[in-house]
């Protein structure tokens, strides 16, 4: 790696680090500059692009309370350089973060300009005409007022514990005594944030909006009225975001769930690692907040516009049509799997790869179902880490619990943000009287298994599941995610060891096929790069294609500079946080990064090793981060079937040349979209693949690519390379 060690590297941030690697932090708010991107894209439909603001303030919303808080952590316990670093790194977030808020914010105010000409209006209470401030008042009377505390900020009193990413408005009372200073929550959860005012008869057409937040202000007196004189009373929106760590007390006197439930209460009252506010607030009132709240220096306080808490425009109605939202994609159906004599002897014939959202989750559903009424299965056994509210799946355990089948399911107490859904699940399952594994400790289950046993000529015969996605109905139609049905006997009995694992922890297991993290992701991982660097030396073709969430493992990194270096061609499909540098000459001049940012999230993990002309593709739960690879249950399965393994290819094929929302992740992440010559075909991935798997036409690739898919498909054909 000498190479490595000489070369200066000119990014915007990697001096930061030290070495060859981008922040993850920094690559982070670069994925969240490319949500902003489609915000800005005039060819996403109207609302769609409204609702990509509400994607980016949610995306913000976790940074802070995951990665900005672990960087705080990282200050307060570290001394000398680490700690000047870590000091450097969060003074680049903070710079960051106010750059993208104001693009937000001119991007914000473009769109609501277009609604205007749309005859979508969103106002504020001062623009309200009588008609429309007669409902308001009676709106809020009758409706809002009944649902709000009013907090008084007094140095004698307390401040209580505020929910964390609620918004709030902090409010200025001036009497003829003086200023006094109080805090409010929106009620937006209870009520929803936009409030639909009706047409009244003579007014021009159209449909006009109020947010919950203007309408508190249009009617601020009355929540006062009777407390105070007013002279007058202003309000300011703020919000903000704490640590989203949860401590657990070692104590071995409480079961893991009500450390868990404590845990929870206690994230309630965890540091504030941002403050985001009206920038027009008035400082006297700023520092009344900053005081009562105990900011340290340490805080990221983001000044910003008049309106905050803008996840709330993901779910921003559309009065305007079908025009102004994505069409549709018509539902794609696997014949195979429609009304089957038999689900399972399906299975047996053959593998099936199910790809969401182009095909339907209730194919997954129908299988759990299928289960839990045949007769001849034994037992189900499954992996939740997250799941839908009124859950499909936990209701096919709950029936074949109650016909006699023997459940277990591995519930992820720990999944972040569903720690609350996940608790209540335990109860519900462990009430009904289904085997209910917390995991273990240390370690967060995420792989996304399934096993079934069933009675069959020969024995008992395992069906199994391996996939890149939570079984959730509803993120199912919103993340691409693969979910492999198999009853090859060998990945079946690797299953089976996993939820041993899961059950009887102090018992290493031996896996035939499977990587499993803690035990062998990392090694497995390794062992087939190493394999194409050496077959690099050889003189033979070497390539690797994977594709992933977040790539961030330092080990992997290195590993991956050095086989750019010895020569293989390496792709890289990275949704969020990207570590390595691309493109950097003598170190990853082989290495070609991008990320799609479309319609759907891209969720798989899926991993392809040339092999010779023998290709192996890994497909499953496990980013290449370390925690995925060191510190959690995680699953990767091999796809040996040769007709998935084309379909995947060409479904990676199709991603990698798409040159309308892919974006190259080149060494300082600049996110700019990939060139299209005057003769190149349009290609947007995620809409060629619905056609793709609806049976039409595959689209017209650039030459290289159908020399290279031809190719491929000759030597697969040989064995030989």
């Amino acid at each position: 790696m000498d190479a490595m060690s000489n070369n200066p590297v000119t990014t915007r941030w990697a001096d930061l680090d030290g070495q060859l690697f981008f922040p993850r932090e920094l690559s982070w708010l670069s994925f969240n500059a490319r949500v902003l991107q489609e915000a800005r894209n005039p060819a996403v439909p109207l609302i769609e692009r409204v609702r990509y603001l509400g994607i980016f303030s949610n995306n913000l919303d976790e940074f802070f309370r995951v990665r900005v808080a672990e960087v705080r952590r990282l200050i307060s316990v570290s001394k000398g350089p680490q700690r000047q670093s870590a000091k450097d790194l969060l003074q680049a977030i903070q710079k960051e973060v106010v750059s993208l808020q104001k693009e937000f914010d001119a991007i914000y105010a473009a769109l609501m300009k277009e609604l205007h000409q749309q005859k979508i209006y969103l106002i504020n209470e001062g623009q309200l005409d009588e008609g429309q401030a007669a409902f308001v008042q009676q709106y809020f009377r009758e409706t809002v007022l009944p649902e709000l505390e009013p907090i008084l900020l007094e140095e004698t009193l307390a401040i209580p514990n505020l929910a964390d990413e609620s918004l709030y408005l902090a409010v200025m009372i001036r009497t003829a005594e003086g200023q006094r200073f109080a805090v409010l929550e929106v009620p937006s959860e209870q009520l929803g944030r936009f409030i639909e005012i009706p047409r009244q008869k003579g007014r021009r057409r159209g449909t006009v909006y109020i947010t919950l937040d203007n309408v508190i202000r249009a009617c601020l007196p009355k929540v006062f009225r009777g407390v105070f004189k007013l002279k007058s009373v202003e309000a300011y929106c703020f919000k903000f975001s704490r640590d989203a760590e949860l401590e657990l007390d070692p104590s071995i006197s409480e079961s893991l769930i009500e450390k868990m439930a404590s845990s929870l209460k206690q994230r309630r009252r965890a540091h504030a690692v941002r403050f985001v506010y009206d920038k027009t607030m008035p400082e006297v009132l700023l520092n009344a907040l900053r005081k009562s709240f105990g900011f340290g220096r340490y805080d990221s306080l983001i000044p910003g516009g008049r309106y905050h808490n803008s996840k709330d425009f993901l779910s921003f109605p559309n009065p305007g049509g079908k025009a102004l939202e994505f069409k549709p994609h018509p539902r794609i159906n696997l014949p195979e799997l429609e009304d089957p004599a038999s689900i399972f002897e399906v299975i047996r014939e053959r593998d099936v790869l199910l790809y969401f959202p182009y095909h339907s989750f209730d194919y997954l559903v129908d299988v759990l179902k299928t289960a839990a009424l045949d007769p001849e299965v034994t037992s189900i056994k499954i992996c939740l880490y997250r799941t839908a509210k009124n859950s499909r799946v936990v209701e096919a355990l709950l029936n074949a619990l109650h016909n006699g089948k023997r459940v277990t399911a591995v519930v992820e107490l720990a999944a972040r943000f569903d720690e609350h859904a996940n608790i209540e699940m335990a109860h519900r399952l462990t009430e009904a009287g289904v085997e209910v594994i917390f995991g273990i400790p240390g370690l967060k289950v995420h792989c996304k298994l399934f096993s079934i046993e069933r009675r069959e000529e020969k024995g008992i015969r395992y069906y199994s599941h391996i996939g890149t996605g939570n079984f959730n109905e509803k993120t199912a139609r919103l993340y691409t995610d693969f979910s492999l049905l198999t009853s090859d006997q060998t990945v079946g009995r690797d299953v089976a060891a996993v939820f041993e694992f899961l059950k009887f922890n102090y018992r290493l297991p031996k896996y035939e096929t499977l990587l499993v993290s803690p035990h062998s992701s990392r090694s497995g991982l390794v062992e087939r790069i190493d394999r194409e660097i050496h077959n690099a030396k050889q003189g033979y073709r070497a390539l690797m294609t994977l594709k992933c969430n977040n790539l961030v493992d330092r080990q992997l990194t290195m590993k991956l500079y050095e086989a750019s270096q010895a020569g293989v061609d390496i792709r890289l499909i990275v949704r969020g946080m990207c570590s390595l540098l691309p493109g950097v000459s003598g170190v990853s001049d082989n290495i070609e990064a991008i990320s799609i940012i479309d319609r759907y999230l891209e969720h798989p993990r899926v991993y392809v090793f040339h092999n010779r002309g023998k290709p192996e593709y890994l497909l499953g739960s496990a980013d290449l981060m370390t925690r995925n690879i060191d510190y959690r249950v995680e699953a990767l399965c091999p796809i040996s079937d040769p007709a998935l393994q084309n379909q995947l290819q060409d479904i990676l094929d199709q991603q990698w040349h798409d040159n309308t929302k892919a974006r190259v992740l080149d060494k300082n992440q600049a996110n700019a979209l990939r060139e299209r010559g005057k003769t190149t075909p349009v290609l947007q991935a995620q809409e060629t693949i619905h056609r793709y798997l609806s049976g039409g036409k595959k689209p017209r690739m650039p030459r290289s690519l159908m020399k290279q898919a031809s190719k491929r498909r000759r030597v697969r054909s040989a064995g030989r390379e």
